[in-house]
């Protein structure tokens, strides 16, 4: 049928050991690449580009560095959004008082300031874990929130304490209409999320899965603790600041430290239980799910206008939230993307009984 691997021989170890190994799977991928890149921007609206595939792109890269610290190294945080916030204003701060700074330069910096506070707030971990170590990283989102607003050096000393983006451009393009921003954050999503996917199937993702199953087991076998969580903890971090610094410049407009608050972290947090713990994939289902569910209700709204009121579907929405948390960590708790990785294998065997 379609979706064999009957005659795809590996004949070397580099074949052996490529991302996506059938054959099926890499034409997949490239396809929905080529139509992403090429076949959205010019078909898609404004709307479309910057009211859902943006945000979709953004959330997944953050639901990604989340999904690398909870997911493979087994280290719960709830101060997600705290690190997105040190990315945006560490980016913002490197482009304002840094003449000709490049956009890409910035958001690397911005990514690696965060990734520090990352490793500041991770020093918990080596003593904590679990419910101790949510409420370490919950304290990062308390404080970050808090000096963001106090000291206004890093708001340029804003009066409001909004600040808008300054003019933003890469290799001397202009990023000032959806299909440009759309394009320049496909291409950052796509670039990390190859990078996590080959760093998970790593000595180091290895090391994190280790330590995430058995951390007494994998200290004995000679992994390094401390640094395993840390370079996790950085990592992921890491990750969080390049999302954030795309929240704000990208989606927003603006830098602003109530957009990164406790509820953006929870959002995350949704986002990888639905979508799959210790999934690449999860990340982005989750992230699609978190962002498509408002738009359908809003659209299921307009169809029930005068038969069901607007505050009865916002309530609803977090009952659906709530309801499918529930229900993943009972029923399947890897998620959408197991789901996913189940009807792949019923179509491999497919018309033959599992």
């Amino acid at each position: 049928m379609i979706y064999r691997e009957s005659g795809q021989f590996k004949t070397s170890y580099q074949n052996d050991s490529v991302i996506f190994p059938i054959k099926q799977d890499r034409m997949f991928i490239f396809a929905l690449l080529a139509l992403a890149a090429f076949v959205v921007p010019m078909f898609a609206s404004e709307y479309m580009l910057s009211g859902i595939l943006i945000p979709f792109l953004v959330l997944s890269l953050a639901a990604l560095g989340l999904n690398i610290l909870t997911g493979y190294a087994g280290l719960l945080s709830l101060g997600s959004a705290a690190f997105m916030a040190v990315g945006a204003f560490a980016t913002y701060n490197f482009l304002v008082r840094v003449p000709g700074m490049p956009l890409l330069l910035a958001l690397v910096l911005g990514g690696l300031c965060a990734a520090a506070v990352g490793i500041l707030f991770g020093l918990p971990s080596l003593r904590i874990k679990g419910f101790y170590l949510a409420a370490a990283t919950l304290a990062a989102q308390f404080f970050v929130e808090w000096v963001l607003t106090k000291f206004s050096w890093f708001t340029n000393h804003s009066a409001s304490g909004v600040i808008s983006s300054p003019p933003l451009e890469v290799f001397g393009i202009a990023l000032d209409t959806p299909v440009s921003k759309y394009l320049f954050t496909l291409a950052v999503v796509v670039v990390l999320a190859l990078a996590a996917k080959n760093l998970v199937r790593s000595s180091t993702g290895r090391a994190w899965m280790a330590v995430r199953d058995m951390d007494v087991a994998a200290e004995v076998i000679g992994i390094p603790i401390l640094k395993t969580k840390l370079l996790a903890f950085a990592i992921s971090s890491f990750y969080f600041g390049i999302a954030g610094a795309l929240y704000a410049f990208i989606l927003l407009g603006t830098v602003d430290a109530q957009a990164f608050d406790l509820h953006r972290s929870f959002q995350i947090l949704f986002m990888i239980i639905i979508g799959g713990v210790g999934s690449i994939l999860g990340s982005f289902l989750g992230a699609a799910f978190i962002v498509l569910l408002p738009i359908v209700l809003n659209l299921l709204g307009q169809l029930l206008h005068g038969i069901v009121s607007t505050q009865f579907l916002s309530n609803l929405e977090m009952m659906i939230f709530g309801g499918l948390i529930i229900f993943f960590l009972i029923v399947e708790p890897l998620g959408l993307a197991k789901m996913w990785q189940i009807t792949k294998e019923k179509l491999r065997l497919w018309p033959f009984p599992h």
